[in-house]
């Protein structure tokens, strides 16, 4: 293999490695806003399950319950926000925020109380690489798409199963039936507040698994504020990939590939500052969000809640 296709590769590779807590997180929260519930707590979901995956982790030695406690515990939040949101109907933008801050402050604190005297920083055993037969062997696409971890290769199917469910089966119709007119929704017998709590815990439950895979394949060990703004990142997936599933994948991979560039141009010896690599996928992300001014397709009561008593 050339140098050159080494070099795409390798970048792709990296590409996938960042769009993967992107894309779980940009599904999840994409499932959400087409019920009608925006959560910008997107974030504090992410770093509650990167948290607790890896304190459970560290404390038990299972990767697999890190992950579902990781999974629990955004869904939690998830839970919180749909209780703030559509039971005491408050502002959905102020209760994502309010959430980001709470997690940001309670995971500090709990790291501090349980690892804090620690001399060295703490680590837990990542997942290992399992390339799928046959398919890992294409060029290029092989090596970056399928020479990866188990929880990128449930990706895949998360994406698939949740673009069906979204876009060809009953409850897809009304779980977008509840999002765009809720009260039809509830006239037609949809209980619209029950579509909307589980709506925002599937979302809570994908982006507590985004945590998880940033703290059991990325990282391996757990730093104050991990997830850095990918869930502000992932928000912007969800925005120009019209909460569409296997959009919001593709376009977290084009985030994702600021990252792989990254390596690619180190590689090669360009004199170019780290701080500008750093700064690269946000960069991307405001682009992306200034791509979509004019082109929101945003369900009708996107961030209203809703009151049945209530006469319109």
């Amino acid at each position: 293999m050339s140098k050159s296709l080494i070099l795409l590769t390798s970048s792709l590779f990296a590409a996938v490695r960042m769009a993967v807590p992107l894309s779980y997180a940009g599904i999840g929260e994409s499932v959400a806003q087409t019920s009608g519930v925006l959560n910008i707590g997107v974030e504090g979901m992410m770093l509650s399950g990167a948290f607790f995956s890896f304190f459970m982790t560290f404390y038990s030695g299972s990767v697999v319950l890190g992950i579902l406690f990781g999974m629990l515990a955004g869904m939690v939040f998830g839970l919180l926000h749909a209780y703030i949101s559509v039971t005491a109907k408050q502002n959905q933008t102020i209760s994502g925020l309010a959430i980001n801050f709470l997690v940001l402050g309670l995971t500090s604190f709990f790291f501090l109380v349980f690892f804090g005297d620690a001399t060295s920083l703490p680590s837990i055993e990542t997942l290992p690489v399992l390339p799928i037969p046959l398919l890992s062997r294409i060029p290029v696409i092989g090596p970056a798409f399928f020479s990866h971890d188990i929880l990128t290769y449930i990706l895949y199917l998360v994406m698939v199963l949740s673009t069906i469910y979204l876009k060809k089966t009953d409850y897809g119709t009304s779980l977008e039936a509840v999002g765009e007119n809720p009260r039809a929704a509830d006239t037609a017998g949809i209980n619209v507040n029950k579509t909307r709590y589980l709506a925002s815990m599937f979302n809570g439950l994908l982006c507590g698994l985004a945590g998880s895979y940033m703290m059991v394949v990325q990282f391996g060990f757990y730093i104050e504020n991990l997830t850095a703004g990918r869930g502000y990142i992932a928000l912007a997936a969800v925005t120009l990939g019209r909460r569409n599933p296997i959009a919001v994948f593709f376009v977290s991979l084009l985030i994702g590939m600021t990252e792989g560039l990254q390596f690619t141009l180190q590689s090669i010896g360009v004199p170019i500052p780290s701080q500008i690599f750093s700064m690269m996928p946000y960069l991307v992300a405001v682009i992306v969000l200034l791509l979509s001014i004019g082109r929101s397709n945003d369900p009708q009561t996107l961030g209203q809640p809703y009151d049945r008593m209530e006469r319109e």
